[in-house]
């Protein structure tokens, strides 16, 4: 399967998950959103940075535990929270967010 960006053919997964994580850039970015019916607002950008930033830094895409936390950690209890994230990336923020930064689907996500 591939996703077209800027003439360009990008490899997906049968779940819309990049095959090349190397390949993400903001555009590509956007157009798997829009696929996902997101409009990307600053809010959501903030989020998809910081699931770059947990990748980096633990190698894992996170679950949702694992998400909320390192919001509330990185963003504060504000932002910290599933309802946050839930309102962001219906139905399933850390798989939505993830697939959205060009990451690997979680593992422990269904």
């Amino acid at each position: 399967m591939f996703l077209v960006v800027n003439n360009k053919q990008i490899a997906i997964d049968g779940d819309g998950y990049l095959i090349d994580t190397q390949q993400w850039t903001p555009e590509i970015a956007t157009a798997i959103a829009a696929q996902e019916n997101i409009q990307i607002s600053d809010a959501h950008w903030e989020i998809i940075y910081l699931l770059q930033d947990f990748y980096r830094e633990f190698e894992i895409s996170p679950a949702m535990r694992a998400l909320v936390k390192y919001t509330e950690k990185k963003l504060g209890a504000h932002k910290g929270k599933s309802i946050y994230l839930l309102q962001l990336f219906p139905p399933s923020p850390a798989k939505l967010a993830s697939k959205i930064a060009g990451l690997p689907r979680p593992a422990n996500c269904l």
